[in-house]
């Protein structure tokens, strides 16, 4: 984004006068400033100064000045301004919607302490900082203020993020505080965010980070949750000053920062993720920038200064005209202000997601919007400014958008609609339809209000070309689909879209009802109740409707007849009542039926209008609707109740009909009581409540309600009802009274009388006392009976134990179920009996299918087949059949297979039949179902062949007299009777199916069968039918021969032409022609275009005379053809000589001669050339020659030719004939040109012979050699190539060779020799190849040759003789050669260096080390570092190390590398913490000395490198030490030690590795301590090499010792698993115990016994040689400096030896006197 001066709206003063804030409205239309002096001025969006006010302080006694505006804003709806003010006050303005409306202060908010800066982000939300620290909220509509949250620190900035929905606040303790309203979803964290290293006074909540600056020069980019993204430094800028303030832009992604002279701008790149910062804009001059405002289309920034100036900038990152009509300035890359140039009207399009708009389009006759971002889709209606944006996958622009409806955007993409609502940021839905016409899509979205539907959105739509789908878009579901017989192509919903108008004519709806109009013809048909669609007006008209006008209270239909157009009037009222009824203006609806008479018709209006009226509380129209009817009680009703309600309006005001009494009456006229009786307990009105009920005769509710509320006449309530109650006979709800009331005695008497027996049963059922009362339940008993209430009777027997008396009641009331649960408990013997019994009472209940299961239980079988066939279960009664026997089942089979049969389910009924013995009856199904196969298959199981085979032929013979052939066909077919299927279809000529039938059972006699048929028809003279099976039998012939034989040559053309092939209709024509001769003939074959190609099959049939009459007629220039053909005709004949005369005719006489020359008459031939065409003797001589030729006469034909002229020809002759000397002999006399060329082919066809050829060559040689042709001779010799004899070859080569020396210049003799002498070579002779050389003193290549023959000693000669410069060379070929030949010992005494690089390559290191043994010390020790290299790549680290055991470790820089290998891989093996290892230890140790040694006396002295070998060899000095202790029990404490000790260098060693084995030590001597620190530490060390990283070390443990931290991470677990959960289960166990102070030892120092510096003074004690503990006293001092041992642990050393005589610690103590320069004279001899 760029900054660009527009325009000063505030010019600077000459001092200070700050600008103290700044703000846009939201819309854009006004922008206010304050400055020192506390007045707001107020500019126009272009700039322009059109108000300005004065602020007031909280309290006038301090006067005008004692104040400052910290913080203003604008609302959300941009009529209020808020201001925030140093003297504890807010004050929000109310400044109207126009310019110079009155300012009137209309809130006020008193805080603690001063505002210094202030937001509105939401409406009735101002937020706003205090100095104290706090972050408040202050409601403009409730006028309170409270506490966000509170700091400590001032807030010396305030900003939100782009939705307004979070806040962000600056304090000067550097903190910055996030707060949500509401996160949208987002997730991320409230509370205090960063610590800002300075007072976040410019600070700017940007879409993807926060952005702070302030004093210290930097800006600060923070993610979401804190942590920084990116600083800008500006630091060290000596023209950057400190930052003031800062702005996002509205879309998020810009932020510009004000300091001195400056503003500096950040933009967020998308793609890479970061702020990039512009170009900064400067100002000389402009002084501090206090005070930052964006517009919040984000086109215009604002910036004030602390002079009091107010500069305007224009924020663009690119503009552009669209179609000369819009300008698009893009302000972001998320953010384009659309500007219509002409009306000068703007719309911010913007990405609510931040994304990049990488195109926008104006369609839709230039009013809709539609832009692109790489996951959304924007869109917007210019003139209404509703804007959307949606998520969208971006399909390559294949979309298609459709704007015809105002409110919705149609887009249709690859097979589906989707639909967008303008202002909404969601699809409103999407569907499947391959119809995009907008004629088939119709949507409504809320067009025609309707009371009580809130939102009313629907699409019809096309799935097919005649179904209609229709969709709620709201609740996204199938409202309905609709089929048409036909194609529809129109519809449309009506306004409401509760109804669909579909049409395969023309129909449309009248606008703002659902009235419609159609035209049918020449009717207009209108139908004014849509709901009753067969009642429709009609009216005649004389045109077409072409449009509907409705206006001024009148509809009108608009009819084109002829020029004019006529209007056609509608019933208004009609159309008035259905439009005021759906948008629910009843008045008009009422005031409209007034003035019709009483019909049907308006009575159903009324009665609608009634309850519609009623429903709204419209009761003055409801009243009037009933009285129309003639509810007289309603309406009276509905008069006092609009009496009460005017009443109550009078007196009260507002709305009667919300009075509680009229609410009440509204319940009761709709009989909801309860409803009534709860408005009226809501008011207290119990009295009202009772009366109602009371008036009612609802004596149970009034009680209630008197219960309800303790009314004191609720006894005589009681009393009242109980005595109406008997006094109105209602025994029964006096005996429910008393119940209710405690008193079932009385009640049950009650009962009884009033003939309800089963009550009383119920009440005495409940009650134990009552069921003792036995002449009470006698009488009830009684009583049940009488009343046939049996079951109620046998439970009432049940009750009281008399299972007997019980269970024949329930027989008798026929309640099965508890009858035989009673059976079950007390007579189990008769379950079985009511079993049966039960199934017999469902039966005659004609419940048959639950009876099968009581018969089953019954183990009544029959009957439970018989009820489940009744019953039409079919598969429960073949599982019943299926478990009886044979003969019980066999009746039932039949009955249910028929039914399957029924149902054609054949295959299971074929079955039933089978099981019940009836095969016949399957077979007769089968048949009767035209199921030829199966029942044929059936018959042969049960059937004999023959007898099927009669049954089926019989059955087909009937068929066929009924003319049922095609059954007759199958019967035949099914019995493998084709034959007389076909005979059927010949005899009644169905010559098609007789085809079929061939083709399928006798394809072989297909053809034949045509054939027949074609002749058959023939005979008849049914020429057609004929010739289409003469075709199909591939008989065209046969069908042309047909058609000429009656005479139809058309026929016969027209079917050589379709079938005959390219020729065979050209053959008819001919025929044709032929059998009409002369003109006709002529004609024809002009009208076919055939007459060519007649004549020449004229000719070519020897038709001659047909021939020349048609060229003769119509084609004369073919006449010389024709006499040719006939010519050629006669020779084949053999007619010479009139073949002569024709071929003369045809002006073709070398045709003739030709013929003569083929038949060897010469003489004739001779005649005819010389007579008729002299160009033609030259042949006849060539052909004379040919006959010589053939007769072997070469003299004869040479003399032919050469009279022809042909010496050519005769040359060829002789090469055909191999006479090579003759053709030689003719070519040299008259053609000398080709006689090289000559040579060359008689040298090539003398190789191709191979040794015959050769032969030739080597003769011919000879040859040129005698005629003194050395040249020649030479070429010829040099040809002779290997047939099988070398020596002729070598032979021809040295001839050639000698010849060339001798007699050939010296340039040709060399040519010769260079030739000759590599082929030579080639076939072995390498002595010979030598001398030719050396004949030409050609030296090298004598040499070269006999070093390919391996002549050494002959090359060595000829080298040293003639030229020695050449020694060197067959020195090195020679070497080579050895090579090669992997003679080492033979090249050892040439090369040594060669020889050991062959050992190394052919792996023989012991053959090399030994042979460079002998060589001098820097060949050895190379080789001895490449074979320590080759085993440590093998993983023989050992047999390295002694390998510089045997030969000393030199000094060499090369070779550190393998010595640290060794030395790594040698602290990283398993296994050598043993006394077992003390040898290996010891060779590491010495290889190490005797490094450290000579790297003493190299230039690597003191070097790095030196120092780190020192160490090395001091770690394996421990080693070695702590091995051979180890073999000792006494000096297990030193072994301890030296573990410990090796401790403080892991930064070469394992550490995991190191600390495991000094925990092991220490905890074998019972140092527990150290070893829980140790073991602990290694566990720690396990994990982090499993992790990949040591960040998770705990150090504290080694605090103030000299145990390194920073160590390498082992690649590997050098501890194994097992050993590892040993070490994991002690630590565990210690740790839980609690009895070890996890602290190291210390000692005097107050510093950890084993380091070798003190913490406390830095001092370094000596290592000790024994156990490398540092040495504090009782110091032994060595001859080398700064070797010393601990005296009491040398003594304890060497008495260790004297007791145990151990040969290892001897050895320590030899190698300390080497290291150390002797032993202290403490020592002792070794003897």
């Amino acid at each position: 984004m760029q900054l660009k001066h527009l325009r000063t709206l505030l010019s600077p003063q000459d001092g200070a006068a700050k600008v103290t804030c700044m703000a846009w409205s939201q819309n854009n239309a006004k922008f206010a400033v304050c400055a020192v002096d506390r007045v707001v001025l107020l500019y126009d969006e272009h700039g322009e100064r059109r108000d300005k006010f004065s602020t007031k302080p909280a309290d006038m006694k301090y006067g005008r000045k004692s104040y400052m505006v910290k913080g203003m804003a604008f609302s959300p709806d941009s009529t209020k301004i808020a201001i925030g003010q140093t003297d504890n006050i807010i004050y929000v303005y109310k400044i109207g919607e126009d310019w110079g409306d009155k300012k009137v202060i209309c809130n006020k908010f008193i805080q603690t302490s001063a505002v210094t800066c202030l937001q509105w982000p939401a409406e009735y939300i101002i937020v706003f900082g205090l100095a104290e620290g706090k972050v408040r909220l202050a409601n403009t509509k409730t006028n309170k203020s409270s506490t966000i949250y509170g700091t400590d620190s001032y807030v010396v900035s305030l900003t939100t993020n782009c939705s307004g929905k979070g806040i962000l606040s600056g304090h000067a303790d550097g903190t910055i505080v996030r707060y949500f309203f509401d996160d949208e979803g987002s997730g991320e964290s409230q509370g205090k965010l960063v610590n800002h290293p300075c007072p976040p006074y410019a600070l700017a909540w940007a879409t993807n980070s926060i952005v702070a600056a302030g004093c210290d020069r930097r800006i600060v980019a923070y993610g979401k949750e804190g942590h920084v993204l990116q600083t800008f430094d500006y630091s060290r800028d000596p023209q950057e000053r400190e930052f003031t303030t800062a702005a996002a832009s509205p879309g998020g992604q810009s932020v510009v920062l004000g300091s001195y002279d400056r503003l500096r701008v950040l933009n967020w790149s998308p793609r890479r993720s970061i702020w990039e910062e512009a170009k900064p804009k400067e100002i000389a001059n402009l002084y501090t920038i206090t005070a930052l405002a964006w517009k919040r289309d984000g086109s215009r920034l604002c910036a004030g200064t602390l002079c009091g100036g107010v500069e305007q900038f224009d924020c663009c990152l690119r503009r552009s005209i669209y179609k000369n009509k819009f300008e698009l300035t893009y302000v972001g890359p998320s953010q384009v202000i659309v500007k219509n140039l002409s009306s000068g009207t703007r719309v911010v399009l913007k990405s609510h997601y931040g994304y990049e708009v990488e195109e926008v389009k104006i369609l839709g006759k230039e009013r809709y919007l539609v832009a692109h971002t790489s996951d959304t889709l924007l869109l917007g209606d210019l003139n209404t400014n509703r804007l959307s944006e949606v998520a969208w996958q971006g399909s390559g622009g294949n979309e298609k958008y459709f704007f015809e409806n105002e409110n919705v955007c149609m887009i249709f993409n690859a097979g589906e609609l989707t639909l967008v609502e303008y202002g909404s940021n969601d699809t409103l839905g999407s569907v499947r339809t391959e119809f995009m016409n907008p004629h088939l899509i119709s949507v409504r979205i809320n067009e025609r209000r309707q009371r009580g539907t809130e939102d009313n959105k629907r699409l019809a739509y096309l799935v097919d070309i005649k179904t209609i789908a229709i969709v709620d878009l709201i609740g996204g579901y199938n409202i309905g689909t609709i089929s048409h017989e036909s194609r529809v192509d129109w519809l449309e919903l009506n306004e409401t879209g509760h109804k669909l108008l579909f049409r395969d004519r023309k129909l449309r709806w009248v606008p703002g009802s659902d009235v419609l109009v159609a035209q049918n013809r020449n009717n207009l048909c209108v139908w004014y109740n849509i709901e009753a669609p067969e009642r429709v007006t009609m009216s005649s008209i004389r045109g077409d409707v072409v449009g509907l006008e409705r206006g001024g209270g009148k509809t009108e239909v608009m009819v084109t007849e002829g020029v004019t157009t006529v209007a056609y009037t509608l019933d208004e009222g009609l159309i008035e009542f259905g439009t005021a009824i759906d948008d629910g203006n009843y008045t008009r609806a009422a005031a409209f039926l007034e003035t019709l008479e009483m019909t049907p018709e308006t009575e159903a209006m009324w009665k609608t209008l009634s309850k519609l009226s009623l429903e709204a509380r419209q009761l003055h129209i409801a009243e009037r609707c009933f009285s129309a009817l003639g509810h007289v009680a309603k309406a009276r009703f509905l008069r006092e109740t609009n009496e009460i309600a005017d009443q109550v309006s009078r007196e009260y005001g507002g709305e009667g009909t919300d009075f509680y009494q009229v609410r009440a009456r509204l319940a009761m006229l709709e009989k909801n009581y309860k409803l009534a009786e709860m408005i009226f307990l809501e008011q207290n009105a119990v009295e009202e409540a009772m009366d109602m009920y009371q008036e009612l005769h609802r004596w149970d509710e009034c009680i209630a309600v008197a219960e309800a509320k303790g009314h004191p006449a609720l006894e005589k309530l009681r009393q009242g009802y109980y005595q109406w109650l008997m006094d109105t006979q209602q025994e029964e709800r006096a005996g429910e009274l008393q119940e209710s009331q405690g008193d079932r005695l009385a009640a049950i008497s009650l009962y009884l009388k009033a003939g309800l027996p089963a009550k009383a049963a119920r009440l005495v059922l409940t009650r134990e006392e009552l069921l003792a009362t036995t002449e009470l339940v006698e009488h009830i008993t009684a009583a049940l009976i009488k009343s046939e209430l049996y079951e109620r009777a046998g439970d009432l027997f049940e009750k009281i134990r008399n299972p007997q008396r019980a269970l024949e009641c329930y027989c008798k009331g026929n309640a099965f179920m508890k009858a035989v649960e009673l059976a079950r408990l007390a007579f189990p013997v008769e379950v079985v009996r009511l079993e049966e019994a039960w199934g017999d009472h469902l039966v005659q209940q004609k419940q048959l299918d639950a009876a099968i299961n009581h018969y089953i239980e019954a183990r009544c079988s029959i009957k439970a087949i018989e009820a489940a066939l009744g019953a039409r279960q079919w598969k429960k009664a073949i599982y019943i059949l299926d478990l009886q026997d044979q003969n019980t089942a066999s009746k039932y089979y039949p009955r249910v297979a028929q039914h399957y049969a029924s149902l054609q389910e054949y295959e299971i009924a074929e079955e039933l039949y089978t099981k019940g013995d009836r095969t016949k009856d399957a077979i007769d199904m089968y048949t009767q179902a035209g199921r030829w196969e199966q029942a044929h298959k059936l018959a042969m199981k049960c059937m004999r062949p023959e007898d099927v085979s009669v049954l089926y032929i019989t059955q087909a013979q009937e068929m066929e007299k009924q003319g049922k052939y095609r059954e007759a066909e199958r019967l035949y077919v099914t019995v493998e009777e084709p034959d007389l299927a076909i005979t059927m279809f010949k005899k009644h000529k169905l010559y098609d199916d007789m085809i079929r039938l061939v083709g399928k059972h006798h394809p072989d006699l297909l053809s034949d069968t045509h054939l027949h048929l074609g002749k058959e028809l023939e005979a008849e003279g049914r020429l057609q039918e004929a010739e289409y099976h003469y075709l199909e039998a591939q008989e065209w012939k046969a069908t042309v021969n047909m058609y000429r034989s009656n005479g139809l040559w058309e026929e016969a053309y027209r079917v050589a032409k379709a079938h005959g092939g390219a020729n065979a209709h050209k053959h008819v024509a001919y025929l044709w022609a032929k059998s009409l001769g002369g003109e006709a003939a002529v004609r024809l074959l002009s009208k076919l275009g055939l007459l060519e190609a007649a004549l020449d099959h004229a000719a070519d049939n020897c038709s001659f005379e047909f021939a020349f009459e048609l060229s003769r007629l119509a084609l004369k220039h073919k006449t010389p053809e024709i006499h040719l053909r006939y010519a050629m005709y006669l020779e084949d004949e053999g007619k010479f000589e009139e073949a002569e005369a024709e071929f003369i005719r045809a002006g073709k006489p070398k045709e003739a001669v030709l013929m003569f020359v083929h038949n060897q008459d010469w003489e004739a031939a001779q005649r005819v050339a010389e007579a008729h065409d002299p160009d033609s003797v030259a042949e006849v001589l060539v052909g004379q020659a040919r006959g010589a030729l053939e007769e072997k006469d070469f003299q004869k034909a040479e003399g032919l030719l050469l009279r022809a002229q042909r010496p050519g020809l005769a040359l060829n002759y002789y090469k055909e004939a191999g006479l090579w000397s003759d053709a030689l002999r003719i070519c040299k006399d008259y053609v000398p040109g080709q006689l090289e060329a000559l040579q060359e082919e008689y040298e090539r066809e003398a190789a191709k012979k191979g040794a015959r050829g050769m032969e030739g060559l080597v003769e011919q040689a000879r040859q040129w050699e005698q005629a003194g042709e050395y040249s020649r001779a030479v070429d010829c010799y040099l040809k002779v190539r290997d047939a099988g004899s070398s020596s002729l070859v070598e032979k021809c080569w040295m001839k050639a060779a000698e010849l060339s020396i001798k007699f050939l210049p010296p340039q040709r003799s060399l040519e010769v020799v260079r030739a000759v002498g590599p082929q030579l070579i080639g076939i072995g002779k390498h002595s010979a190849a030598a001398e030719l050389y050396l004949n030409l003193d050609l030296v090298k290549e004598a040499i070269d040759a006999f070093i390919e023959g391996e002549e050494w000693n002959k090359a060595k000669r000829v080298a040293k003789e003639l030229d020695p410069r050449y020694e060197d060379y067959v020195d090195q070929h020679y070497k080579e050669f050895l090579k090669n030949q992997g003679k080492v010992d033979s090249l050892v005494g040439v090369d040594v260096v060669a020889a050991l690089d062959l050992y190394v390559e052919q792996g023989q290191w012991d053959k090399c080390i030994e042979t460079a043994t002998k060589q001098n010390y820097k060949i050895l020790h190379k080789y001895v570092a490449l074979y320590a290299t080759h085993l440590i790549r093998e993983g023989g680290c050992a047999q390295a190390l002694a390998l510089y055991v045997q030969h000393g470790a030199p000094a060499n820089p090369q070779n550190f590398n393998i010595y640290r290998r060794i030395f790594t891989d040698m602290v990283s093996s398993p296994g050598t913490n043993s006394a077992e290892a003390y040898h290996n230890w010891a060779d590491l140790r010495d290889v190490l000395f005797n490094l450290c040694e000579n790297l003493v006396k190299s230039s690597e002295a003191n070097s790095p490198a030196h120092e780190e070998f020192e160490t090395m060899l001091l770690i394996a000095h421990y080693y070695a030490t702590r091995s051979a202790a180890q073999s000792i029990k006494q000096l297990e404490t030193v072994a301890a030690r030296l573990s410990v000790s090796l401790l403080r260098h892991t930064q070469l060693l394992p550490a995991d590795k190191a600390f495991y084995e000094a925990g092991i030590a220490a905890k074998a001597v019972g140092w527990e301590n150290m070893a829980f620190i140790f073991l602990n530490r290694f566990l720690d060390l396990t994990d982090a090499i499993e992790e990949g990283t040591l960040d998770a070390l705990d150090h504290s443990d080694f605090q103030d010792t000299d145990i390194p931290f920073e160590v390498p991470l082992p690649a590997k677990q050098h501890v194994p698993e097992a050993q590892r959960e040993e070490v994991r289960d002690w630590v565990l166990t210690i740790s839980m115990d609690q009895r070890l102070e996890q602290v190291l030892p210390r000692d005097e120092r107050g510093a950890y016994e084993a380091s070798l510096v003190a913490a406390s003074t830095g001092v370094r004690a000596l290592p000790c040689l024994i156990t490398g503990y540092p040495i504090l006293r009782n110091k032994i001092e060595f001859k080398r400096p700064g070797k010393a041992a601990n005296k009491d642990n040398w003594n304890k050393f060497l008495m260790a030896i004297k007791t145990s005589h151990s040969p290892v610690c001897q050895d320590v103590l030899k190698f300390i006197s080497q290291w150390c320069g002797g032993l202290p004279s403490t020592s002792f001899s070794f003897q």
